[in-house]
């Protein structure tokens, strides 16, 4: 018996790998988060199949789940949203089925900046503009930011920011950005990513808090900020210049 861990990808059901849909379908146990796992992801469950929306479940009631599931000897599907390596809480799931030596594994899906990313039909980093994404949130109700990661210091970097799990604190975002990458900074704010009611809305950190509260957006969205989203002022890459050479094109001069 093993506990397939499954970044289901952004939303879209065809974003999920062929690898974790093939999982879901063969495993008689499906454990999914019903808040963000499209109920198309579940669908390839097999006929018959046990499937628990965990949205509600403490902790322990989902191991429990997976225990009732070992002593049975049945396979589980365990899907998360996006790439499970990200937010998707799977280190204290991991650290439990240690503990009670239950096999598991793990396949990565789609993330969400990625998504966002594909959305925009942008690039995230631009030669000689970003060559840095962090990954990062805010603390609200959630757990605390460790020191030295909290927006004001990340900021300094510059780098392009993709900010989850923060839009209702979009104000603050603002407040401790605008010092490092000015006032007239692209942003951009996608809605449920890859979803069909997936909306995008740009502004900059003037402008991106009103125009996210007149469209009354206060969950599931990513925040992306940096010069790298203007999509201009940046000089092609060295990859496809011509007298860039390396071991796949050598120079013809040599």
């Amino acid at each position: 018996m093993t506990v397939h861990i499954i970044g289901a990808g952004p939303g879209a059901p065809d974003l999920i790998t062929i690898r974790g849909r093939d999982l879901i379908a063969r495993c008689p146990v499906c454990l999914y988060a019903g808040s963000l796992v499209s109920l198309e992801v579940v669908a390839y469950a097999p006929p018959g199949a046990r499937i628990i929306d965990t949205a509600p479940l403490t902790l322990d009631q989902i191991i429990r789940e997976m225990q009732v599931a070992d002593t049975a000897k049945l396979d589980v599907a365990r899907v998360h949203s996006g790439d499970a390596s990200l937010y998707g809480a799977i280190a204290e799931q991991c650290r439990r089925l240690d503990r009670l030596g239950i096999a598991y594994d793990v396949t990565p899906g789609v993330p969400a900046f990625a998504a966002a990313a594909a959305a925009l039909k942008s690039e995230l980093t631009l030669p000689g503009v970003s060559q840095t994404v962090i990954l990062t949130r805010t603390a609200m109700q959630a757990s605390p930011m460790p020191a030295g990661e909290d927006l004001a210091t990340l900021g300094r970097s510059r780098a392009t920011l993709a900010i989850h799990l923060s839009v209702r604190n979009l104000k603050k975002v603002v407040d401790d950005l605008v010092p490092f990458y000015g006032a007239d900074c692209p942003v951009v704010v996608v809605y449920r990513a890859s979803w069909p009611d997936e909306r995008v809305i740009h502004g900059t950190l003037a402008t991106i808090a009103k125009a996210v509260r007149q469209a009354k957006i206060t969950r599931t969205a990513l925040i992306l900020v940096g010069q790298a989203l203007a999509q201009e002022g940046f000089r092609d890459s060295a990859l496809y210049d011509p007298a860039h050479s390396h071991i796949l094109r050598p120079s013809r001069t040599r």
